[in-house]
């Protein structure tokens, strides 16, 4: 008798185990879905693509359109940095024509999308023309400092051959000062699997440090960056691109040069 009722409550145990455990990762998907749809990445910059979200078992599956290539990539790294997430597979396809790899239209969208992301350029109010290669800046900075590293961000994307800088600056230190003290930083506001597909897109951006082997991972807005560098000088400037990432706290940088 003793062993017919151990016998049905081993069953019973195990018909619980056998609905738990795919509930448990029905919850698990359900919340990726739902922390895709509400990061930063998506609402700001994915906002106006149609990408469609599909998660089973922590493997995720990317379907629609998008409006650029970048795009395509930045909506998997940040999915992919997201807990839980095992694997992407990114089926999103770009709308439109599809500009080849250093063109004038691609160098453009590079541009613009490299500006976008670093908060110590203003890359809303910059209009970026390209022609054979060669970047024209124009629109308004808010000073001269703002103006040069506008230049130099531009420069270091692979592909460019010069950049011409014809921005105005319009803003005194005393406007500036006073805006800076009225206004919240966006890094309150950015979550850190945002932040993570942010800075891994800024550093295959720049050709200084698009050969970089760096991994990257982001708690509470810092950032840790791992790998290799060739250099010194190239780990301070994956230390300096990063920083300067939109939500980015701080650095903590543990590459280790060849």
């Amino acid at each position: 008798m003793k062993a017919i009722f151990s016998i049905s409550l081993m069953l019973v145990a195990v018909a619980v185990l056998s609905f738990s455990v795919p509930v448990q990762a029905s919850d698990k998907d359900d919340q990726i879905e739902t922390s895709a749809k509400q990061s930063y990445v998506f609402k700001t910059y994915l906002k106006n693509d149609d990408i469609k979200i599909k998660a089973k078992d922590g493997a995720i599956t990317l379907t629609g359109t998008v409006s650029e290539e970048s795009h395509k990539s930045l909506a998997a790294e940040t999915v992919a940095s997201l807990p839980d997430v095992k694997s992407v597979d990114n089926k999103l396809e770009v709308k439109g024509e599809k500009h080849a790899e250093k063109s004038d239209a691609w160098l453009k969208a590079k541009v613009k999308t490299t500006l976008l992301f670093h908060r110590s350029v203003s890359g809303i109010k910059t209009e970026v023309d390209v022609k054979n290669g060669i970047v024209t800046l124009r629109g308004e900075a808010d000073n001269q400092a703002q103006k040069d590293l506008a230049t130099e961000y531009a420069k270091d994307i692979e592909g460019v051959k010069d950049v011409q800088n014809v921005m105005s600056v319009t803003k005194t230190a005393k406007e500036i000062k006073k805006e800076t003290k009225e206004t919240r930083t966006v890094g309150d506001k950015i979550d850190d699997a945002s932040i993570t597909a942010l800075v891994k897109t800024t550093l295959l951006s720049h050709r200084s440090t698009s050969g970089l082997h760096t991994k990257v991972a982001t708690k509470n807005g810092v950032v840790t960056l791992s790998g290799m560098a060739k250099s010194a000088a190239e780990k301070d400037l994956a230390s300096k691109l990063a920083k300067d990432v939109n939500g980015v706290e701080d650095v903590k940088n543990l590459m280790t040069v060849e």
